[in-house]
């Protein structure tokens, strides 16, 4: 834990992983958005989406990394290099260490490929996993993924040493991440952060909107989004949905409509339509909701209402009970009633035959329930 700590309050430890480590997360950005719509964020007043161009931005983005390289190696220390562990024939897979290794070529950090077959066994893997740990002139290791189905993947990714993980998901880091302390972070989610902050979108207080909920993706995205910005690694502050495949479709569009941002890793080939944004609801609807956010959508001319949990209807006024509630309660309460109306019953019967009896009784010196004769 010792080593950890300095090692990410100080690069030194690794020589070479800083620009190795800048250029794994900022890399990816190119897929994600197109400037071809908009060069500046939309202003608050705006109805439609910005697009921005992912492809101009990385491009900046990589000359700042290949300076910081040109820099590292001017001061007298090692190349950065790459090692990236390549296991079967995925078409994908392969596609995806080509570019990556294209990449490293442009900013200068060397690489090789370790290829090896989809039958290698966790052990042989494993013991790869040791060798290059030890290897002085490897600054990163990326084990591609996924990995053939009798392979755990978290137990290879967990072999990394922490300094050496490029892709950052060994569980220390993932701990750390969550944990709001520095750390290597996954690729994507970092790509995703480098763009909000360098086109100048606003999250403190924001309502954002995640579409995936993986581990390696949507969580660390979240992560991210949503801690103090005032911690030690600084968050955006922002009311973070998570949204996944179970999500109802219904439900999805609610969200969505209502967010701020939203963030979804989709490929497209044509140009996006631009989005109808909703708005703040005017001010003669902020009671128009009940039990629920409000918010006004542009095209309709109309309020809709996002209910809070337990709350349906156009308004949010109808209270709503699960079926296991419905099912569970109703009949203990039914029982109940009838066990009461029952029990009533026989008191009162009860009750009229012993006062009955006692009027017939003729001595004033009998005792009967609940009075005293003289």
């Amino acid at each position: 834990m010792a080593a950890a700590a300095v090692f990410f309050s100080s690069s030194a430890l690794r020589p070479g992983l800083a620009p190795l480590r800048r250029w794994r997360a900022l890399s990816l950005l190119a897929p994600w958005v197109d400037y071809s719509a908009s060069s500046s964020p939309r202003s608050a007043s705006s109805d439609e989406a910005t697009i921005f161009s992912g492809t101009k931005l990385a491009k900046q983005v990589l000359k700042e990394v290949q300076s910081d390289v040109e820099s590292w190696i001017s001061f007298g220390n090692k190349r950065p290099h790459l090692t990236v562990v390549l296991v079967g024939d995925n078409p994908a897979s392969h596609i995806y260490v080509r570019n990556k290794i294209k990449a490293a070529a442009a900013v200068g950090i060397s690489s090789e490929v370790i290829l090896r077959p989809k039958d290698i066994s966790q052990e042989e893997l494993l013991d790869m996993m040791v060798k290059l740990n030890k290897d002085s002139t490897v600054s990163g290791i990326l084990v591609q993924l996924p990995l053939p189905d009798h392979i755990d993947e978290r137990t290879v990714c967990n072999a990394i040493t922490l300094e050496k993980d490029v892709d950052g998901f060994h569980i220390m880091n993932i701990g750390r991440l969550c944990l709001d302390q520095p750390s290597i972070i996954p690729a994507t989610a970092s790509a995703v952060w480098e763009i909000i902050k360098r086109t100048g979108i606003q999250t403190f207080g924001k309502n954002v909107v995640v579409a995936g909920r993986s581990k390696n993706v949507g969580m660390p995205i979240s992560m991210l989004l949503h801690t103090d910005g005032e911690h030690e690694r600084p968050g955006g502050d922002a009311t973070v949905t998570i949204t996944h495949r179970y999500t109802p479709k219904e439900q999805l569009k609610i969200h969505t409509q209502l967010a701020d941002i939203v963030i979804v890793a989709a490929d497209y080939t044509e140009q996006p339509k631009l989005l109808k944004l909703m708005q703040t609801c005017l001010e003669e609807h902020y009671s128009y909701c009940i039990n629920g956010l409000c918010a006004f959508h542009s095209e309709l001319r109309k309020p809709i209402c996002k209910c809070i949990a337990g709350y349906n209807g156009e308004r949010c006024e109808h209270l709503t009970l699960n079926l296991y509630a419905h099912n569970s309660y109703e009949r203990y309460i039914a029982v109940g009633i009838g066990i009461g109306i029952l029990t009533s019953g026989i008191l009162a019967i009860i009750y009229c035959y012993v006062k009955k009896r006692c009027r017939k009784l003729k001595s004033p010196y009998k005792v009967c329930m609940g009075e005293t004769a003289l």
